[in-house]
């Protein structure tokens, strides 16, 4: 256990990050999942929705540091050329 009073905040600060993080980090998830979904479906027009929608989420990942920025764009990436192979 921690003794000083810094040490302590940090272990609050911490987890607070960690919890705010983590929902970031699944509702990133959910709006990708949502895409893939679309896509399974092969449905052309909702798939280009959830992705134009999962655009703006994935950026605001890397600029919150929750995803590293070639890996947000990577995805993107990828994602939007299965919505334009459908």
């Amino acid at each position: 256990m921690a003794n000083h009073a810094s040490s302590k905040k940090r272990i609050r600060r911490n987890e607070k990050r960690a919890e705010i993080n983590t929902t970031r980090r699944s509702r990133l998830r959910t709006f990708i999942k949502n895409v893939e979904t679309a896509i399974l479906a092969g449905n052309s027009q909702e798939a280009k929705d959830a992705l134009k929608a999962a655009q703006p989420e994935l950026d605001r990942s890397v600029s919150k540091g929750i995803m590293h920025k070639k890996t947000a764009s990577r995805k993107l990436s990828r994602l939007s050329a299965r919505v334009k192979a459908i």
